[in-house]
């Protein structure tokens, strides 16, 4: 690393979803290309292979303490291993030293209630995935219901695929515009789902609760002062 570049790390923790963290690192590595003052990194408290929601597994290319002051940080989330990382000291330790120097501190999905965790939402505006927006208050954030939240350098996106977005946000945001639009051509980021635009005046609560139940049941079972914590606002 020269000492010009600037580090993006994004950090790894078992039973995360790839999405979440591979989305944002495609995109942002495509910036490191076009702006080689960048790099991407993936961190996290060794660099052994660990488990994510999925069969795929992820090596972390550098330890926490290879990488004390990065330039940039992104939590991914996931669900029941997720709620378990909020009670994992040396990452909440690692993220609130990165975060003193960092000139921004990001999340995607459940990702920012790490953040939270760690003390870092604080009198803030945030976001989450949509299930689990409503324990923000819990961390002391004011949820916010939009595909990306900005304040200060904190930033956190919605669920699982707004990690692409807030990414090229990113790339627009320390690059500009016309670097953001190349790499969204690169990767051929046009969404057009199949079913069409989700309706949030009808999403399916009812029938995804038992995720959400079984995910705070299950991912705290071993904090209860933590569960309670969540809750009081929810």
């Amino acid at each position: 690393m020269t000492d010009e570049q600037k580090t993006i790390a994004f950090v790894v923790y078992p039973g995360l979803t790839p999405l979440d963290l591979v989305g944002p690192l495609q995109v942002l590595s495509a910036l490191a290309q076009f702006v080689p003052s960048y790099r991407t990194v993936v961190v996290g408290a060794t660099k052994d292979t660990v488990g994510t929601d999925t069969p795929l597994r992820i090596a972390p290319s550098h330890t926490f303490d290879e990488v004390p002051s990065p330039f940039a940080v992104l939590v991914p989330g996931g669900t029941v291993p997720t709620l378990r990382a909020m009670a994992d000291e040396r990452l909440l330790a690692w993220l609130r030293t990165a975060a003193t120097g960092a000139e921004l501190v990001t999340s995607v999905c459940t990702g920012s209630l790490v953040l939270g965790a760690a003390g870092l939402l604080e009198g803030r505006e945030a976001t989450t995935h949509w299930m689990f927006r409503d324990l923000l208050p819990g961390l002391g954030a004011t949820p916010v219901a939009r595909r990306w939240v900005e304040d200060g350098r904190v930033i956190t996106a919605a669920g699982v695929s707004a990690g692409i977005d807030l990414a090229l946000h990113l790339a627009e945001r320390l690059a500009g515009r016309q670097v953001a639009t190349n790499i969204q051509f690169a990767i051929e980021y046009d969404p057009e789902p199949p079913q069409g635009a989700l309706d949030w005046a009808n999403r399916p609560y009812g029938d995804l609760k038992p995720l959400r139940e079984h995910t705070l049941r299950e991912g705290l079972a071993q904090h209860p002062e933590l569960l309670a914590k969540l809750l009081t606002h929810a």
